[in-house]
């Protein structure tokens, strides 16, 4: 079978997450590891006031996943986040194979460097567009 690497973006009962948060941010990367999956970065994102209530919660905790799992797993996936208590919403993206070793880097917190083979324009560049002063724009609707 082929196996993804999926991002997620959780957002957790921040009142729970408060009380225990070894406990609560322990249960994601178990969820993926009972389906056989394996976690790439697991970390806190943020905590902030919520857009509007979600069970009755203002504010949530934003909790970033990168995780590699079959896809034919992925329902029971989400099955199992509906499930949980402690998770209010989640987001599951499939992530572009080409992205993951930068993406996981990042989420880990390791500095991710540009490739090599990035371009830099000069600043003696002699093709540079500019616009020419003695051109006026209108205004749409003006009257006179």
């Amino acid at each position: 079978m082929a196996q993804n690497v999926y991002e997620c973006l959780f957002i957790l009962d921040s009142n729970r997450y408060a009380r225990d948060p070894n406990g609560v941010s322990a249960a994601i990367p178990e969820m993926v590891q009972n389906l056989k999956g394996e976690v790439l970065a697991n970390r806190l994102w943020n905590e902030q006031r919520l857009a509007y209530p979600i069970n009755g919660q203002r504010k949530g905790t934003y909790w970033l996943t990168y995780f590699r799992l079959e896809s034919t797993r992925l329902t029971e996936f989400n099955r199992a986040c509906q499930l949980n208590d402690n998770i209010l919403r989640n987001l599951t993206l499939k992530v572009d194979p080409r992205l993951v070793d930068t993406l996981v880097a990042h989420a880990s917190g390791k500095v991710v460097k540009a490739p090599v083979d990035v371009e830099i324009a000069s600043d003696d560049d002699s093709d540079d567009v500019s616009l020419d002063e003695s051109e006026e724009t209108e205004e749409v609707g003006a009257e006179s």
